[in-house]
């Protein structure tokens, strides 16, 4: 245990930033955004990245990308993700988001999305390492900020490529490099390949960071220790479990396992994450991007098919917050009942 608590005193640093700990929410789009980033802070996570806003100018403009580049009142510090092709106008949303409160600009280079791979974006930029050094040389330039990267670890799997995206990371400025450990044409299939990640770490002296299939907090320490990384980033395992933040740190500090939160306690979560769903979008838009999330909040529940059947069809803040609480409530009373 005391080899654990020192491996988790070696606090993750971007610039001037010490993070309080080595978990990060992953960027997710759709997913992560203000409410979504909060809660995660407040439930353990060392630092939350945006979802990522396009480079194009004439979408700042736009009310989804003023949402999605929204941070008032986040803990800082606060990391916004940006992505495109062309190196001008990423550094012109650099320094757009820099002026909007950005403290950290991370770019995305790992983003398998067809949409944004057809345009040169994503992962599709690991294609081109000259153009991926533009890219990030300008984007560096643009900003007195840190700047970091996520990747893939290449194209497909004829195409590895980290080492060397990495390296030229390093050479450009970048202070942190986040990689998925699958390939663009992996999508989210197989297995993650932690194997890559960790020959990363051993050829650059920036932070790495591992992303992909890290799931439990025994898979946080597996991942931690066979990789050698600074800090690990989850993404999918937090949607509808965001105290699985708790969950690890708890775990490699002390090599024990928490219980698995109340119902009541997962009932409380929820519903002041539709609160401030509903308060940040508002009432028709906060419903239709609360339904994933009760989605996700109810898998493995008893009946929790049922529920998520009706629960998608209602389309107001009170039939949402109603339905919702009345089937917790009800797995709270049949969990008594069975004591």
């Amino acid at each position: 245990m005391i080899a654990r608590s020192e491996q988790m005193l070696t606090m993750m640093q971007i610039g001037p930033y010490q993070l309080p700990n080595r978990l990060l929410l992953a960027p997710m789009a759709g997913v992560t955004d203000r409410p979504f980033r909060q809660l995660c802070r407040r439930l353990g996570a060392g630092m939350a990245v945006s979802e990522m806003v396009t480079s194009n100018s004439l979408l700042y403009g736009s009310e989804k990308t003023r949402r999605r580049a929204n941070h008032a009142g986040e803990t800082e510090p606060k990391s916004v993700q940006i992505a495109g092709a062309d190196p001008a106008m990423m550094a012109e949303a650099a320094r757009h988001n820099v002026d909007n409160g950005a403290q950290i600009l991370d770019i995305n280079m790992g983003c398998p999305a067809k949409k944004v791979c057809n345009v040169m974006a994503g992962s599709a930029l690991l294609q081109d390492e000259a153009l991926v050094a533009r890219i990030l040389t300008s984007v560096v330039n643009a900003v007195e900020i840190p700047v970091t990267l996520k990747i893939r670890t290449g194209w497909d799997r004829a195409n590895k490529n980290a080492v060397a995206i990495a390296r030229i990371a390093e050479d450009c400025g970048i202070q942190a490099l986040a990689i998925h450990g699958r390939t663009r044409a992996d999508q989210y299939k197989g297995d993650a390949e932690y194997e890559t990640i960790a020959d990363v770490k051993s050829r650059v002296h920036i932070p790495i960071i591992a992303n992909g299939d890290i799931t439990t907090p025994e898979k946080a320490q597996q991942v931690l220790d066979q990789t050698g990384v600074d800090a690990v980033m989850i993404g999918r395992a937090a949607q509808g479990r965001p105290w699985i933040f708790r969950e690890i740190n708890h775990y490699l500090l002390t090599g024990e396992k928490l219980p698995e939160p109340s119902i009541k306690e997962v009932r409380d979560i929820l519903i002041g994450h539709l609160k401030n769903l509903y308060d940040f979008y508002g009432e028709d838009t906060g419903v239709r991007i609360a339904r994933k999330h009760i989605s996700w909040y109810s898998k493995g529940q008893r009946h929790g098919a049922a529920f998520r059947q009706t629960v998608t069809r209602v389309d107001s803040v009170e039939e949402q917050i109603t339905m919702t609480q009345d089937f917790f409530d009800q797995l709270m009373l049949r969990e008594d009942l069975a004591a």
